[in-house]
Formats: structure tokens, sequence, C-alpha cells
């Protein structure tokens, strides 16, 4: 599904990431875990051709992600509020990112219905624009944008920030549910361990732009990762 090669990013003369190879199956759930700086959002950024790489490629379903916009027909993202159009409403930012994946406003509403507990009353039919919902709404609004047209590819940064409890419950089922039912391939950053752990097949984690492990997950998977960044 994904190939990385020899690939690095600098700014300045400073290297903020360096990584030699990745390889990534279609259906594997990667969590990506670091601290601040680490380059998890560097990582996606590239990914999504969102920024220019310094040297190496990077490939989803052999597709040159730098060379082409081919890869976007099957990749659904949600990094930050970057992504939305905040002077639309919900449903008019559902049926933007429709019309972009050839999706009818029926079937736009028929998929948006499947989230009714997670948007938990507060987003649809409220006459509000994106830029007047809670940060936490905000972060629903875009995680199911990037979901319409049934991507092959999902990539969703720090997905749990500014959820509230019940609504992190609710994702993690979604995630789970998405994962089992389409075999979809999901990469997540998240400085919550354990929810990454949790959702994750596959852990990567990164410090200053390096991976530094590569696991795939167990009962002592947590465990590992909380002895590694308490150092």
């Amino acid at each position: 599904m994904i190939n990385i090669q020899n690939l690095s990013k600098t700014y300045n003369n400073t290297t903020v990431l360096a990584i030699e190879n990745i390889e990534i199956k279609r259906g594997e759930s990667i969590g990506l875990v670091g601290n601040n700086g680490a380059g998890k959002t560097t990582l996606f950024s590239l990914l999504l051709d969102l920024i220019q790489v310094s040297t190496g490629e990077i490939h989803i379903n052999g597709v040159n992600v730098h060379g082409s916009d081919r890869w976007k027909e099957f990749t659904g993202s949600f990094l930050d509020e970057s992504f939305l159009i905040g002077y639309l409403t919900p449903e008019e930012y559902f049926y933007f990112i429709g019309d972009l994946q050839d999706v009818s406003k029926q079937d736009v509403d028929n998929f948006i219905a499947q989230y009714d507990d997670f948007f938990n009353g507060e987003i649809l039919q409220k006459n509000k624009y994106i830029r007047d919902l809670s940060k936490g709404n905000q972060k629903k609004v875009g995680i199911i944008g990037a979901l319409i047209g049934n991507p092959q590819l999902i990539v969703l940064d720090e997905p749990f920030a500014n959820l509230d409890p019940s609504s992190q419950f609710r994702l993690k089922k979604l995630i789970r549910d998405l994962i089992q039912d389409r075999e979809v391939t999901m990469l997540i950053s998240s400085h919550d361990l354990s929810h990454t752990v949790e959702i994750s097949d596959r852990i990567i984690a990164l410090d200053k732009g390096r991976i530094i492990k590569d696991i795939q997950t167990s009962e002592e998977t947590l465990e590992e990762l909380n002895t590694l960044f308490a150092v």
C-alpha cells in the first residue's frame, strides 16, 4: 500500500525527518507516536504532498505522491482545522467533500447518518458555521469528512485531541469498525499512547525525525512505550 524510501526533509540546513524505509501493507492500522517535534506531522504532510521532500520518494498503491494526483482518489485525511472551510455549515462541508468524490447529496446524507452517535446531536441541523463550533466538534466534522467516498487509506493527525471521553470511546469504536469491515489502511498519530496502542496493530515511534521503534502491538506494547518515553 505505502512504500517510503530514503525520505528526508530539511529546513535551513537542519534535517527534521530522515527515514530510510517504511513498508505499510493494505489493511494495516499504524499508530505513529513521538514527542513534540519528533516529525509525525512532517511525515504526514509529506505523505499528503502538502510539503516537498528534500530527498526520497513516497509511493501509495504504486503512485508517486509527488509526481501524480491519482493517490487522492483513494485517500482520505484530516490533519488540522486548516482542512476545514469555516464559513460553511457541517452539512455544506460534507456536500462539498462529496462533490469532490463524485458522491451525491443523498448518498452523503445516508453516509453521515451512520455517525449520529459520534456527533452526539451537536453538529447537524444546528445552522452553525464550522468556525463557530467547538474545537472538538470541528475535529469530528473533519474526521467524518475524511471518510466520505470510502477511501482505502485514511490519515488522521491527533484525532483524539479536544474530544471528550465519550467521543474518544466512540471514535475508537468507529476506527476499529472501519478496519475490520472495510480493511482500510489507517495511519494515526497521537500523544495518547493508550488509545493509539488500542486501535493499532503496529506502532512506529519517532524521535528527532528518525524511527526509534517499529513493532507489532502486543500486551506488552503500552508498557514498552511508557518506558521508552519516560527516559
